[in-house]
């Protein structure tokens, strides 16, 4: 069923940076916002928040990393709509610097997810976006392609002509490295999240020059966001920004910045250069 009310979708955003995200969305978009999480008692206790503030988000069951899941969203949201106008894909994964679990456990869970489940979400839903749909995806400082140490990687991530499978490709590369104990001596340096990271980022890239070559006239727009160093369980609430600073940038690209396509966008909503040598610092963690 075809439906002309304008749908909003945050994933992983039953607290922290995605649950502010719904809440301004709630408070700016023009239609429906529905908040999703892996687990239907977080998500239904985090909508009763939000309408205990007055706010009215929708609840749908959303586990990026499991297809049947995603496949009964996007089933949901094509008989009950017929389409969607924003995507936000905010659900992620990070292990604390204690952690003992190893590298190749590390690296399979965090690209598994932040990568290869925003790719699936993606694959699933971007069929149902309409015109002019805006698609936002969370990644972060450490998704800046200067993270990734190996100039070779650095090239092979950033190439004008990478496709999507030749991007996971790479990180299915990496995945293998860390279980060979061969990440760093590789390129592509210690950090599972870095790279789950700097995948999304260059995913965007990706996936908006896709759009712009395919499927010009319908001018949606895909750019990627890193939201700052805030106040949430992934930070070990060592940010100092809190979780309504760090919806900021996203809710700008999703309710604003008409002209933006294919961009890393700093928290500040500054345009990043996703190539140059280095990034912008963030601020000193709480102590």
């Amino acid at each position: 069923m075809a439906s002309t009310t304008k749908i909003a979708v945050v994933t992983g955003s039953n607290k922290g940076i995605g649950f502010a995200i719904v809440k301004g969305l709630c408070k700016k978009f023009n239609g429906i916002v529905y908040l999703t999480a892996r687990s239907d008692a977080r998500g239904q206790n985090a909508v009763k928040e939000l309408k205990d503030l007055g706010y009215n988000p929708n609840f749908h069951q959303l586990d990026i990393d499991s297809d049947e899941s995603v496949n009964k969203f996007k089933g949901y949201l094509q008989d009950k709509y017929g389409g969607i106008d924003l995507l936000v894909n905010n659900a992620g994964i990070a292990f604390s610097n204690a952690s003992t679990e190893p590298v190749a456990v590390q690296a399979e869970k965090t690209v598994g997810t932040n990568y290869f489940g925003t790719l699936r979400v993606c694959n699933a839903l971007f069929p149902l976006l309409r015109q002019d749909a805006r698609v936002l995806h969370v990644s972060s400082s450490a998704g800046h392609l200067s993270r990734i140490p190996g100039q070779d990687l650095r090239d092979k991530l950033s190439k004008p002509t990478l496709t999507v499978g030749e991007l996971s490709e790479l990180m299915n590369q990496y995945i293998s490295d860390a279980k060979t104990g061969k990440n760093e001596q590789n390129g592509w340096g210690s950090s599972s999240y870095v790279v789950s990271k700097v995948g999304v980022s260059a995913l965007t890239r990706v996936q908006q020059r896709e759009f712009n070559n395919e499927s010009p006239n319908r001018d949606i727009s895909v750019n990627s966001v890193h939201p700052g160093f805030v106040d949430t369980d992934m930070t070990n609430h060592k940010g100092p920004l809190t979780i309504d600073e760090g919806a900021k940038a996203t809710l700008y690209l999703s309710l604003e910045a008409h002209d933006l396509k294919g961009q890393y966008v700093w928290n500040d909503c500054r345009v990043i250069d996703w190539l140059a040598s280095s990034a912008p610092s963030n601020p000193a963690p709480k102590s």
